[in-house]
C-alpha cells in the first residue's frame, strides 16, 4: 500500500511553508476591497476550494431564491462559535451575488440551483456591514461622503449619495431611520443582499448613557430591529447577520448585553443557519490543504486495510469502527483519519478561542508541511503522527491550553530526550514503530483538552480509542498496549482512573506531575535500615503467622532477644542476610550468629532454632515494593490531612493505587522470603555446622502451609517420630562403651542441643516415641532408677510409664538379659541374704539335724552360703586436663561445659571446681594492642594470674 504521501499531494503553499496563518481568517470587508488572498478574492477559486456543506447549501438556496423574488426567509442569523465558518458562508453568498464569471463556472453552485429548481441568481447589490471596519465615535469616508453611521453606510453602499440622502439626517443626528426609510433604501437597490458581519463588537463599544458620532447604543438596536423588519418588506432582499455563539468571544459585560440584545432582534424574524458538522469538515479541509486526489485506487485499498484491521482487532478498539460506515468515513476524510477530526472538533473546540474550522485548517497545515519535509511514511494521518517536536505544529496546540505544556510534552511525548524516546531506544520491540511516542501523541491529542476544560466533564481518553489512533495496518495493537502500560509507569504527567491495566481505564495528561511522579519521588525519602525495613517487617508479621508448626516467630529480632530454651522458635532473617546458591555467606553468617549467641551468653539449645532468608535476586524488588507502598500510604495520609489538596478522581486513584501497591509488597514479600535455612551436623564428631537452604513454592495458597511442607518433606522439623528412629540413635550414642541405660530426659536436653539429632517439633513428639518403643520388646526396656545392677520398676513391652526426670532407657538386648534374669531369683529366705540355689531341706545350715544323732539333716542343699561381699569404695574426685584448638576454642570449650562440667555439677554434694589455664607464645613478640586488650580484658575476668614474660 502507498503512504498518504503518494495518493494525496498538498497544496503548493502548505508545501512550501508559506502560507500565511491570516489567510485562514476570511475577512469580508478585504474581499469587497479587493485586498484578500486569491482563495477568498476569486470567486472561481473560491468555489473550487469551498465544500458546499449542508448548512451552506440551504442558505444559498435561501438567497438564490430570495433574488429571484420567489419566497426564501428575509433574515437568516448565522450563530456558531467562533471559527465555525459564518464569515466562509457570507463570502459564499457575496460570490454568489456578485460574481463576473457565469454560474457554471461555480463549481458546485450549478447543482445546487437545479436542485431546487431555480434556472439562474440575478446578481444583486451586496451591502457589507463589518463591525471591526468602523469606529463608532469617528466619521469615515465613503467616496466623498463623510459618513458617521451604520445606517449611512448601509445607505452608501446600496444606493450612493442618492440613497445617503434619505438618511443623512439621521446620520448627522446619530438617530435611526425609521423602517420605511429603510426599506425605501433596500426597495430602490433591490435584487439586494445586507451582510452584517462582528455587529456586537461595534455595539458594545457604546459607553451607558453617552452618544458618539455613531450614534448610540439605543439608537444602534433600533437601526437592527428597523432593518430586520425593513428586509421582510422587499421581496428580493436578504439580510444575514451573524453573531458570536459564546459569551466569552464578546469580551465585557457590554458585549455580551450587546450580544443578548441582538439576539432578541434577531429571533423576531430569523431563520436559523445549520453549522458545519464533523463529517463535512473532512472535506472542507481536505479542499483547503490537498490537490484534488487522483489515485483513488490507492486510497480505497488503504481505506479496505484500515476497515479489515479494525474487524480483526475486535472489541479491543471502539465500536464505531467496526462498522461498515466507518470505511466511507476514512474515504470521506482521507488523508487524515477521521479520528483527528473526532478529537479537533468534539475535544478541542471546547477550549476557548480555539476555531472550529479554521483552527483545525491551521493546526493541520503546519502538521502536513512537517511530515512531508520529514518523508512521512505513514498510510494515513493520525493521532500518533502528529509531530509535536515540531515548534510550529506544538505551538499551535498548546497556545490555547495555557502555560506549562512544553515541559510536558518534552519531558514525557515527544522530545529527544522525552521518557517516550527513551522507552522507544531501550526497547527494539517498541523503536521498530516508534510505539511509545505514537502512543504519547496520541494521549496528548485525546487527553489535553479535558485537563484543561472548564466544564468539569470526564477527563481523559479510554484505552481503545488510544489503539485506534495509533495501529495500521500490518501492526498488532498489542504493542502499543505494552507501549501505554510502559508509559503508564513512567511519565512524570500521564495520569489514570484506577487500574492502569483495564480496557475500562480512561488515561489523560496534565501539567501537573502526576500522583505516580509523586510516589517516585517521595520513594526515595524512605531510610532503607528503619521505614522500608519496618514495612518489611509489618507485612511478614501478617504473613508468617500462626502456631501450627512454630510456637515462636521472631522476625528481624536480635539474637539476644531469642530466648535459649526448649521451644521450637523460627527466626526470620532480617533483609541484610539475603541468600542464594550462588552466595550463601550472609545469611550462613547470620545463622550461626543466632546459633552460637544468646546475647553476650552463649547459646545452648541451639537445636530448637529454624530460619528463614529472603531470596537475594528478589530483595530488590521487595524493597522497592515496600518503598512504593509507603509513598502511597504517605499520599492518602496527606490528602486526608488536607495537606495535598487534589480532586476526587486523583484521591480516589490514590486509596486505590496505595490498595494495590499493599497487596503487591504482600506477594513481593512471599516470593522474597522463600528459602528455609536448616543447620546441621553431620554427626556428633563433626565441628563445622553446615547450613542448607531449602526453597518453598510461593505460589501456594497458604505461605505457613507451604512452609510446613518444606520442613516435613526435607525433616528439618519433625512432627511425629518413630521409635526405630529414637533406638537407633540410642544405639549411636548412648549405649556403647559399656553403658546400656541413658536417662529420657537426658536424651531430650540433648537433642534440643545438638545439631546431629533430629530437630522434633515439641517434647510431645520425643514422649509419644518413648511411649511407643516402651509398648514392644524390640525398642527398648524401661526403669524408674538404677542400684547397683538392679533396674527399680524395670519393664520391658509394658507401654505403662510416665516420662520424667527418673525413667530410664534401656538397650533390648539388655533389658531381655536382665529380665531373663529375674526370672532365676528366688523369693527372700530366712537367712541373712539368697544362697546360689534354693536348698529345699528346712535346716539353717550344715550343723546337726534336730535328731540327737550327729547325721545330717535331711535337706541335701548346702544351705544359704555366705551373703555378698563388702561393696567397692567409691571415687571420691575427679581431676581432668585437655587441650583445646584456639582456633576452635569457642565451641569447644562450650561442648566441655554441657558433656562434662554440668554432668559433674549435677550432683547436688558434689564441689566442683574449674579453673582454665591459657599459654600463648609470640615467637616476634606480642603486639601492643594485643597485650593491651588482653590484659584489660583478664583484669575485668578475674583471672588469678595475667602475667607477661
Amino acid at each position: 500500500m502507498k503512504p498518504w504521501r503518494e495518493i494525496a499531494i498538498p497544496h503548493p503553499d502548505v508545501l512550501a511553508g508559506t502560507f500565511q496563518q491570516s489567510e485562514f481568517a476570511a475577512d469580508i470587508s478585504a474581499v469587497r476591497a479587493g485586498k484578500a488572498p486569491p482563495v477568498y478574492q476569486d470567486a472561481r477559486t473560491f468555489f473550487d476550494r469551498t465544500f458546499i456543506t449542508e448548512g451552506m447549501r440551504l442558505l444559498l438556496t435561501q438567497v438564490a431564491e430570495r433574488l429571484n423574488g420567489k419566497g426564501g426567509e428575509p433574515v437568516v442569523q448565522l450563530q456558531t462559535s467562533f471559527g465555525g465558518g459564518k464569515t466562509h458562508t457570507m463570502l459564499a453568498v457575496y460570490h454568489l451575488a456578485t460574481r463576473t464569471c457565469s454560474l457554471a463556472d461555480l463549481p458546485g453552485v450549478s447543482s445546487l440551483l437545479t436542485a431546487s429548481g431555480l434556472m439562474d441568481v440575478p446578481k444583486a447589490r451586496v451591502a457589507i456591514i463589518d463591525g471591526t471596519a468602523h469606529s463608532p465615535g469617528q466619521p469615515w469616508k465613503t467616496g466623498k461622503v463623510e459618513v458617521h453611521t451604520l445606517w449611512g453606510e448601509l445607505a452608501m453602499q446600496l444606493g450612493g449619495v442618492e440613497a445617503f440622502d434619505l438618511v443623512r439626517q439621521a446620520d448627522e443626528t446619530g438617530t435611526s431611520p425609521g423602517k420605511e426609510t429603510l426599506r425605501q433604501i433596500l426597495a430602490n437597490a433591490a435584487p439586494c443582499v445586507v451582510l452584517v458581519d462582528e455587529l456586537v463588537t461595534y455595539v458594545r463599544q457604546f459607553p451607558d448613557g453617552r452618544a458618539l458620532s455613531g450614534g448610540s447604543y439605543d439608537s444602534n438596536l433600533s437601526f437592527v430591529q428597523a432593518l430586520t423588519e425593513a428586509a421582510k418588506l422587499v421581496p428580493n432582499a436578504i439580510l444575514l447577520g451573524s453573531l458570536p455563539e459564546s459569551e466569552v468571544e464578546v469580551g465585557s459585560s457590554l458585549g455580551v448585553a450587546a450580544l443578548r440584545a441582538l439576539e432578541k432582534l434577531f429571533g423576531r424574524v430569523q431563520a436559523l443557519w445549520k453549522p458545519v458538522g464533523i463529517e463535512e469538515s473532512f472535506e472542507i479541509v481536505r479542499r483547503r490543504l490537498f490537490e484534488p486526489i487522483r489515485d483513488e485506487v490507492g486510497r480505497d485499498e488503504v481505506c479496505a486495510a484500515f476497515a479489515a484491521l479494525y474487524r480483526e482487532e475486535g472489541v479491543r478498539l471502539p465500536t464505531e469502527s467496526r462498522e461498515v460506515r466507518y470505511q466511507e468515513r476514512l474515504k470521506r476524510a482521507y488523508p487524515i483519519h477521521p479520528e483527528v477530526f473526532d478529537r479537533l472538533y468534539e475535544d478541542w473546540t471546547t477550549l476557548d478561542g480555539f476555531q472550529r474550522t479554521r483552527g483545525v485548517l491551521k493546526l493541520m497545515a503546519k502538521v502536513i508541511f512537517r511530515l512531508w519535509k520529514d518523508q512521512n511514511r505513514d498510510l494515513m494521518l493520525l493521532p500518533s503522527s502528529l509531530p509535536l517536536y515540531d515548534g510550529g505544529a506544538r505551538n499551535e496546540l498548546t497556545y490555547y491550553l495555557g502555560a506549562g505544556w512544553d515541559p510536558v510534552i518534552d519531558k514525557d511525548i515527544d522530545g529527544d530526550r522525552s521518557e517516550a524516546a527513551e522507552i522507544d531506544t531501550k526497547d527494539p520491540r517498541f523503536g521498530a514503530h516508534q510505539a511509545a511516542r505514537r502512543v504519547a501523541r496520541t494521549l496528548f491529542l485525546g487527553s489535553a483538552p479535558s485537563a484543561v476544560a472548564n466544564g468539569g466533564g470526564t477527563k481523559g481518553i479510554e484505552r481503545g480509542r488510544i489503539l485506534l489512533g495509533t495501529i495500521q495496518p500490518g501492526q498488532s495493537s498489542a504493542i502499543f498496549n505494552d507501549a501505554l502500560n510502559r508509559l503508564a509507569d513512567r511519565l512524570h504527567y500521564l495520569n489514570s482512573s484506577g487500574d492502569k491495566t483495564q480496557d475500562g481505564t480512561r488515561f489523560w495528561l496534565d501539567v501537573r506531575t502526576n500522583l505516580r511522579r509523586e510516589m517516585e519521588d517521595r520513594k526515595g525519602r524512605f531510610s532503607e535500615n528503619s521505614e522500608v525495613r519496618g514495612k518489611i517487617a509489618d507485612v511478614l508479621g501478617k504473613t508468617v503467622t500462626g502456631r501450627e508448626l512454630f510456637d515462636a516467630i521472631h522476625i528481624f529480632t536480635p539474637h539476644s532477644d531469642v530466648p535459649d530454651d526448649g521451644v521450637l522458635r523460627l527466626v526470620v532473617l532480617d533483609p541484610g542476610r539475603p541468600y542464594s546458591k550462588q552466595e550463601i555467606r550472609p545469611a550462613t553468617e547470620g545463622v550461626l550468629d543466632c546459633l552460637k549467641n544468646n546475647g553476650t551468653k552463649p547459646r545452648f539449645k541451639g537445636n530448637r532454632l529454624l530460619f528463614i532468608a529472603p531470596d537475594a535476586a528478589s530483595l530488590g524488588r521487595l524493597r522497592d515494593a515496600a518503598r512504593t507502598a509507603l509513598a502511597w500510604a504517605s499520599i492518602v495520609s496527606d490528602i486526608s490531612t488536607g495537606r495535598l489538596n487534589i480532586d476526587r478522581l486523583q484521591e480516589n486513584q490514590a486509596k486505590k493505587e496505595s490498595d494495590t501497591a499493599e497487596a503487591v509488597v504482600v506477594r513481593a514479600t512471599r516470593e522474597c522470603y522463600r528459602w528455609v535455612l536448616c543447620p546441621t551436623l553431620l554427626s556428633a564428631t563433626e565441628r563445622d555446622i553446615q547450613v542448607e537452604g531449602f526453597p518453598m513454592n510461593t505460589a501456594g495458597a497458604s505461605y505457613m502451609g507451604e512452609l510446613g511442607r518444606v520442613c516435613e518433606e526435607n525433616e528439618s522439623v519433625i512432627p511425629i517420630w518413630s521409635p526405630i528412629h529414637l533406638r537407633s540413635r540410642l544405639k549411636e550414642l548412648y549405649w556403647k562403651d559399656g553403658k546400656v541405660a541413658v536417662k529420657a530426659l537426658a536424651v531430650w536436653e540433648d537433642i534440643q542441643k545438638y545439631l546431629y539429632l533430629p530437630r522434633l517439633k515439641s517434647r510431645s513428639v520425643f514422649e509419644q516415641a518413648v511411649l511407643k518403643g516402651a509398648a514392644g520388646e524390640d525398642f527398648f526396656g524401661t526403669a524408674y532408677g538404677q542400684t547397683g545392677e538392679k533396674y527399680e520398676g524395670f519393664k520391658l513391652g509394658d507401654a505403662g510409664v510416665q516420662v520424667d526426670d527418673t525413667l530410664l532407657l534401656i538397650e533390648p538386648e539388655a533389658a531381655l538379659a536382665y529380665r531373663e534374669k529375674l526370672k532365676q531369683i528366688p523369693g527372700p529366705g530366712p537367712g541373712p541374704g539368697p544362697g546360689p540355689g534354693p536348698g529345699p531341706g528346712p535346716g539353717p545350715g550344715p550343723g546337726p539335724g534336730p535328731g540327737p544323732g550327729p547325721g545330717p539333716g535331711p535337706g541335701p542343699g548346702p544351705g544359704p552360703g555366705p551373703g555378698p561381699g563388702p561393696a567397692p569404695a567409691k571415687p571420691m574426685a575427679f581431676f581432668g586436663s585437655v587441650e583445646v584448638k584456639a582456633s576452635t576454642a569457642k565451641m569447644n570449650l562450650i561442648t566441655l561445659a554441657d558433656e562434662v562440667i554440668t554432668l559433674l555439677a549435677s550432683d547436688p554434694n558434689a564441689v566442683v571446681k574449674v579453673s582454665v589455664e591459657i599459654s600463648a607464645e609470640f615467637p616476634k613478640g606480642a603486639p601492643d594492642h594485643i597485650r593491651r586488650g588482653v590484659s584489660e580484658n583478664a583484669t575485668q575476668l578475674g583471672f588469678k594470674a595475667k602475667d607477661w614474660e
